[in-house]
């Protein structure tokens, strides 16, 4: 798997660990990279919260990242790359194991506390979202902007997101827009919003705390917290438009609503919202809008399983290459022209659409198969 690694930092340095009595702090550290995830940070990840589980002596585990971002996605890059040289497994392999670690961070009994003080985008939501505590701060940016490459929003996104007030969830997860730490913490992607200039002192306070009561946690952050004042033309604030627009059944729906609106009068945001819809794949809006749509009634374990055979569809190509061309135009080409196809929302049909969602016709492939978790707390049990 040398294709994943080649970062510029030794791979047993790509996460950081540090010892603080019963807590545990775990650095990201690709800070050129913005610490993208590597196939080496996920495989350590998940054999630190294994291990965690089991052990004791670990009562608190802390997730920050080094630099700007606390973790800009998973790798496409790589993964594109293993597309092109015909190795599609390499690629389903390290979802495979990225999907595994997701699982066991939503479903862990040892508290994780997320420090989001940067970038937070895919699979950077995919290590942090899932935890007990995600903390916020004045310089946070989330975004899920899959369908602008030709993905879906996933790492069990489509647990979280139908599970954002309204049809927020729909929104941010089909338009790729960027949330603030204000927005995150209304939305209830954050649990808390601490200024960055008090994060290294909630750290310690944290560290000090031989507790794994997640009431007692909560307490401590709520200390350093505030409340964030949400902007004026936050997307949060137009949850009416959002609801009234998200909740149609297609995306031919929901574009014809937003359509419909501005019409009524002149919204820039509406405008901005219509134009990202359009820019992005058709076919990834349409197996993302089906696929968050299914997660409203899933656990967290069947929306990843499904998660998986659609990361594997995509991998393929075989109903659409868009994730390669995707990631030509946005991350290597950088012309930011993506030539979709197919190109129109129209042609994409309800037949391709299943597709994604069926078995891989491969007599070596297998669903994603996920251990059982017996004994777990109430937080962790009610989401499987």
């Amino acid at each position: 798997m040398a294709s994943w690694n080649s970062t510029g930092i030794d791979e047993d340095q790509q996460v950081l660990v540090e010892e603080r009595r019963f807590a545990r702090i775990l650095t990201l550290n690709r800070p050129k990279q913005l610490n993208a995830i590597s196939f080496t940070m996920v495989s350590r990840l998940l054999e630190l919260f294994s291990s965690y589980e089991t052990d004791p002596s670990v009562k608190l585990v802390v997730v920050k990242g080094k630099g700007r971002a606390f973790c800009a996605g998973g790798d496409v890059s790589a993964a594109a790359h293993a597309i092109k040289e015909s190795e599609w497994r390499k690629g389903a392999y390290f979802f495979r194991k990225q999907y595994t670690l997701n699982y066991l961070l939503a479903t862990s009994s040892k508290p994780q506390v997320s420090l989001l003080n940067g970038i937070v985008m895919g699979g950077g939501a995919g290590v942090s979202i899932h935890g007990r505590f995600r903390v916020a701060t004045e310089k946070s940016i989330f975004a899920m902007p899959e369908t602008s490459l030709g993905h879906f929003p996933d790492v069990g996104a489509s647990y979280y997101l139908p599970r954002l007030r309204g049809f927020f969830g729909e929104y941010v997860g089909l338009t790729g827009a960027r949330l603030d730490g204000a927005e995150m913490l209304a939305c209830g992607l954050a649990t808390h919003f601490v200024p960055s200039e008090r994060l290294t002192q909630l750290e310690e306070a944290l560290c000090r705390a031989d507790t794994s009561q997640p009431s007692i946690i909560s307490a401590i952050i709520d200390k350093f917290s505030r409340t964030p004042i949400l902007h004026e033309q936050s997307a949060y604030n137009r949850l009416d438009v959002i609801d009234k627009c998200f909740s149609r059944r297609t995306v031919e729906d929901i574009l014809a609503a937003l359509e419909e609106e501005a019409l009524k009068k002149k919204d820039d945001w509406i405008d901005s919202t219509i134009r990202d819809l359009k820019k992005a794949s058709p076919t990834s809006l349409k197996i993302s809008l089906r696929s968050i749509r299914e997660g409203r009634l899933q656990d967290a374990g069947q929306c990843l399983i499904r998660e998986y055979r659609m990361a594997c569809h995509v991998m393929r190509g075989e109903v659409s290459e868009d994730f390669i061309e995707g990631c030509r135009a946005l991350l290597l080409d950088k012309d930011r022209n993506p030539k979709w196809e197919p190109s129109k929302l129209e042609l994409v049909t309800d037949a391709m659409v299943e597709r994604y969602f069926s078995r891989i016709e491969d007599e070596e492939w297998e669903d994603l198969k996920l251990t059982a978790r017996p004994n777990l707390p109430a937080s962790a049990t009610s989401k499987l």
